[in-house]
């Protein structure tokens, strides 16, 4: 345990945090395809590489969630993607769960897959030099949904996701995410991501896992992305606090927020605010995907000579985030010069 919290303690220390390079083939596609570049795994290795290397991220990014194509493959110089991160000071990590589909009996709602052979993986991937571990459930907000048996059975796969990772000596980051599709209101998302967040740690408690030793990656509470009255950056923060301070136990160590959807600047500016307010038990982080990496693969392009450009451009966001982590960001950060 007293390496579980060390490992958890380290990932959300001041000023750092996540890169979530773990896009499944299919999602990294569709993202490949927007910016006009082939999806093919050696595009796929170049560009994770080339996120790798940016410099001066490793005062900014503590570590790095990958995917199980990512973690098993080498730079250009033959040298292991995760032994790479290893060497810059960035613990390298694994998603794990199997993606979500659909639950039976409730249309609308998903069920997160992969608890079989589990602990077998872990040996894996342990091999390989992860040191934490990645579960993503899905809970989505429409007429009548998400219902109770949803959550409670997503928070339960959770939960033993979690006791399984721990047990193979990894730190867990749980990821319920409420997903910001829709026309709802802020208040709709705020009284969801509650119930998601009171279930994920019911369930947690149920099946003894150390919180000291996890780690959460909730959504923030934003208004539905197609609603006509979008909540300003103050009013989010406050909301997103107020739901943690009422759910989430002062044990655990960190909260790493996903980007769900949001543009760069955005999702750096909620954090900026959550942190400028001051005062929380756990250190507020961000484990962002797309909010750190759209602005680099638009200046990549899939192209050699874009390289350098992109790498400053991807250190850039995520010095913005460190920044944020102190509530020190400020829009003049965003400069074209910058």
């Amino acid at each position: 345990m007293n390496e579980l919290e060390s490992t958890a303690r380290s990932l959300v220390r001041k000023g750092k945090g996540l890169l979530a390079a773990d896009e499944s083939t299919n999602t990294i596609k569709k993202r490949f395809d927007a910016a006009g570049v082939d999806c093919t795994e050696e595009t796929r290795r170049e560009y994770r590489e080339l996120l790798f290397t940016a410099p001066e991220v490793e005062n900014y990014i503590s570590g790095v969630i990958m995917y199980d194509e990512t973690i098993r493959q080498k730079s250009s110089d033959g040298e292991p993607l995760a032994a790479l991160l290893a060497a810059r000071g960035i613990m390298p990590g694994i998603k794990v769960d199997r993606g979500a589909s659909g639950l039976p009996g409730f249309p609308g709602e998903k069920i997160t897959e992969g608890l079989d052979g589990l602990a077998d993986r872990f040996r894996e991937y342990k091999d390989f030099g992860a040191k934490f571990a990645k579960w993503r459930a899905i809970i989505s907000i429409g007429a009548a949904i998400p219902t109770r048996l949803c959550i409670d059975s997503n928070a339960e796969a959770l939960a033993r996701y979690a006791a399984v990772t721990q047990e193979a000596g990894l730190v867990p980051i749980v990821e319920p995410e409420v997903l910001m599709d829709g026309s709802h209101g802020i208040e709709r998302c705020e009284e969801a991501t509650l119930a998601a967040l009171k279930g994920v740690f019911s369930a947690l408690l149920e099946h003894r896992v150390a919180l000291e030793g996890a780690l959460l990656k909730p959504n923030m509470v934003l208004s539905g992305k197609s609603c006509h009255e979008q909540a300003g950056v103050d009013e989010v923060a406050e909301r997103t606090v107020r739901v943690l301070r009422r759910t989430v136990p002062a044990a655990l160590p960190g909260i790493v927020f996903l980007s769900g959807g949001q543009s760069a600047e955005l999702a750096t500016a909620h954090l900026n605010a959550m942190n400028a307010m001051g005062g929380h038990p756990w250190e507020l982080s961000f484990s962002f995907s797309r909010a750190l990496q759209e602005p680099v693969l638009k200046a990549w392009k899939g192209e050699a000579s874009n390289a350098p450009l992109a790498r400053k451009v991807f250190a850039h966001r995520a010095k913005c985030n460190g920044a944020a982590r102190f509530g020190k960001y400020s829009r003049s950060m965003e400069t074209p010069a910058a």
